[in-house]
């Protein structure tokens, strides 16, 4: 399998090429400017040496007489103290007088065809080739005392002699510019592995993936998560959060802003030192949430920013009373044990003593209410967890002094698709235990409880008659909200916080099922709760009270 450069090599190798290339155009440029100046350089230095040689004191009359010799020993002085390649006189018939690298060419023609504006009295710069090469030169006229063109002074630069000199700075800048590519390798590497650190050694890709798994991660979470920076500005928040604070703005319009614009805060919310922070329960807006907060940390110790996650307060209150429900099935099971395992000792004592006759009517005494009861509710209802359930509240009732009567016509044979079997549990046993707390809390002598279980006529109705204290009239539009209860408080905390989470934990059920609830007054005194649920509902239809 072909193994793909990292990140880091691949950054490194592009700042290196880069820098290469940034280099070179560089180089590029200040060759050709360096060229540039050089040849206007040059040029000028030719134009003020063959202007002031052609003024020279005694080359006039020299020229005007063809001295050779006169003009050579002249000239020769100042060649010697020329950095020019070469410096030559000619006549008006551009022949050579004189020529400080090619002797030979006395009296011969001067060569490069650029010699007319000289002969007119103008000072010329040109780029010729000459006889001996390629130059940048300047010819300057000699004028005579009638100020008439005798003569001309040509002062040369070999082209060859230039590029010398511009390959001598360009080795020079070539040595500085090595010297900067190194120092840009070093950046480079450094600056890509700094970069790679900052990303925690992951790759681009890796990165990309983890900010995919993470958005996905939070949407499909039930909690509530955002998150501030240090600032305390919002930097993510997720759909169960929107929605759980009835936050109607989008993600993106929310990002960025100030929290406490976002959400109605405490002054104090975020504002401790502490690292995490777990359960902690607090308001935000207006909607009581657990709250469990940890500090995003750049540094040991300075906090960068907090991931905060909630869930209602609500969502805990119900997960606790359903837990509480289990528990007082299991508390009527051991109800029925302990009573079971008495009446079993009694009976094992009057055996022991032979006294069975006793032990026989002890039996019919003790069994004839509860095997009537355990007859009918067999017979009656098909699914086991219902009969236990009932024989519990049975017998839980009668220990709290209420007894609790069934309806000869009750029958359910099948419980409604919708419904699920502990659904059905929670909303008999929820009605049982409101209806015999109503009829404990009135003031007069505890009266029966009355069930109704049928599954005739296309639909499952329970209905649960009690003659308690009744429910106050402002009560009962709201008695399915959670939070919301008939109960008078005892004090009790474990009491307190299942109050107003019984109805509606059933209203929730029956709801999902499809079905309604009706609150209806009984006569003489006390309260029906009517459960209709169809086996096959066609769309699930809201509560129905009155």
């Amino acid at each position: 399998m072909k193994r793909r450069l990292s990140f880091q090599v691949k950054l490194f190798l592009s700042l290196v090429l880069f820098s290469c290339l940034l280099l070179a155009l560089l180089g590029t440029i200040l060759f050709h400017f360096i060229d540039r100046q050089l040849h206007h350089d040059l040029g000028q230095r030719a134009r003020v040496q063959a202007s002031e040689i052609a003024l020279m004191p005694g080359l006039a009359e020299k020229v005007a007489r063809r001295d050779i010799a006169g003009i050579a020993a002249l000239i020769q002085p100042l060649r010697n103290q020329s950095d020019a390649s070469y410096i030559v006189i000619g006549d008006t018939q551009e022949q050579h007088l004189y020529h400080s690298e090619s002797p030979e060419r006395l009296n011969l023609p001067m060569i490069g065809g650029d010699n007319a504006e000289v002969l007119q009295g103008k000072t010329i710069i040109s780029v010729r080739k000459g006889g001996i090469g390629v130059s940048l030169r300047s010819k300057a006229p000699i004028f005579n005392a009638q100020h008439q063109v005798i003569g001309i002074v040509s002062v040369g630069y070999l082209t060859s002699y230039i590029a010398n000199i511009n390959v001598s700075l360009l080795w020079q800048a070539s040595l500085y510019g090595v010297a900067l590519l190194l120092l840009l390798f070093i950046f480079s590497w450094m600056f890509s592995r700094n970069l790679k650190k900052q990303m925690f050694w992951l790759e681009p890709k890796d990165i990309a993936l983890l900010v995919l798994q993470q958005k996905a991660l939070l949407e499909a979470m039930y909690e509530g998560v955002f998150a501030v920076n240090a600032e305390r500005q919002l930097i993510l928040i997720n759909r169960a959060a929107r929605e759980l604070l009835d936050i109607q703005q989008s993600e993106s319009e929310l990002l960025g802003k100030p929290l406490d614009q976002v959400l109605q805060i405490h002054p104090t919310f975020l504002s401790q030192h502490e690292v995490k922070t777990h359960d902690h329960i607090t308001v935000l807006n207006q909607r009581q949430v657990i709250v469990n907060r940890v500090a995003i940390e750049l540094e040991p110790g300075e906090p960068g920013g907090w991931v905060c996650s909630f869930r209602d307060k609500n969502d805990i209150n119900t997960l606790s009373s359903q837990l509480s429900q289990v528990k007082r099935y299991a508390d009527n099971l051991r109800i029925m044990r302990h009573e079971q395992l008495n009446w079993t000792a009694t009976l094992v004592g009057l055996l022991q003593m032979q006294r069975y006759d006793d032990a026989m009517r002890y039996i019919h005494a003790q069994s004839a209410g509860a095997q009537q009861v355990l007859d009918f509710v067999s017979a009656r209802f098909t699914s086991p967890a219902l009969c236990g359930l009932l024989l519990g509240k049975y017998v839980s009732a009668r220990e709290k002094g209420v007894e609790l009567k069934f309806d000869p016509a009750c029958q359910l044979s099948r419980i409604p698709a919708a419904l699920s079997e502990t659904a059905l549990m929670s909303v008999i046993g929820n009605l049982l235990d409101n209806a015999v707390d109503a009829t404990l809390n009135a003031r007069t002598p505890a009266t029966p409880v009355e069930l109704y279980i049928s599954g005739r006529n296309q639909e499952l109705l329970i209905e649960v008659a009690d003659q308690g204290c009744g429910i106050d009239d402002s009560i009962k539009p709201h008695l399915f909200e959670q939070g919301v209860t008939s109960k008078p408080n005892s004090g009790d905390d474990m009491l307190g916080a299942e109050h107003g989470i019984g109805l509606y934990l059933a209203a929730g059920y029956v709801q999902q099922a499809g079905g309604s609830i009706e609150i209806s007054e009984n006569s003489p005194q006390g309260t029906i709760f009517s459960v209709f649920i169809p086996f096959q509902p066609a769309a699930l239809t809201g509560l129905s009270h009155e």
